[in-house]
C-alpha cells in the first residue's frame, strides 16, 4: 500500500549559494539547531509578522496539520537546551 501523501510535510527545492548553505548548516550544527526547523521557524515569523488575514489562516490550518501529524508519529522531537 502507498504513503498517503498527507502523511508527509510538503518538501520543496530552492536556490542558495553552495557555499551559504554549507556555512548555515555549520553554523545551525554548532548551535544544536535543524535547518529545516529553522527554516520553517523563519517562515512561520514572516507570515505572523507580514502576512494578511488569508495568510494568517493558512498559517493556522497549517499548524494544525503539524500539530495532528506530529500527534500520529509521536510528537516532534525535543530541543535539546544549551547552557
Amino acid at each position: 500500500m502507498a504513503a498517503d501523501p498527507a502523511d508527509h510535510t510538503f518538501s520543496t527545492k530552492f536556490r542558495i549559494p553552495r557555499r551559504m548553505w554549507d556555512a548555515y548548516g555549520t553554523a545551525a550544527a554548532r548551535q544544536k539547531i535543524d535547518r529545516s526547523a529553522d527554516l520553517v521557524d523563519h517562515v512561520r515569523d514572516f507570515i505572523e509578522q507580514h502576512g494578511d488575514e488569508g495568510e494568517r489562516a493558512e498559517l493556522a490550518a497549517a499548524e494544525q496539520e503539524l500539530a495532528e501529524r506530529r500527534a500520529r508519529k509521536g510528537g516532534r522531537p525535543k530541543k535539546e537546551q544549551t547552557a
